[in-house]
């Protein structure tokens, strides 16, 4: 997989997308999940805050796995898990750990 798109219809109900292992670099089209509780993005090639900040558009998103991606890579933990805290307010779960 290396796009997010065609979920339109199932946007008003998905509240978990595991995507880990794919080829994705580009959030486009997230968006339109606005129930979605749940995203295991791991390893995959998203490498910018531009396309992280994508996911501040899930009101609701409350576990994320983004390790991995060459974003999370580049940085130490804890200055990854403080930024990415900060721009996901409503963010319970980490990578697997509590925020």
């Amino acid at each position: 997989i290396k796009a997010i798109s065609g979920l339109e219809s199932v946007s008003d109900t998905l509240e978990e997308l595991w995507l880990s292992y794919n080829l994705i670099e580009k959030l486009k089209g997230i968006n339109v999940l606005k129930k979605l509780k749940v995203l295991y993005m791991s390893n995959n090639l998203v490498k910018d805050w531009v396309e992280f900040n994508r996911l501040a558009d899930l009101p609701v998103l409350e576990d994320l796995l983004f390790a991995g991606n060459p974003l999370v890579e580049s940085m130490e933990e804890s200055v990854w898990r403080a930024e990415a805290s900060k721009r996901l307010l409503s963010l319970r779960k980490l990578d697997g750990e509590t925020v």
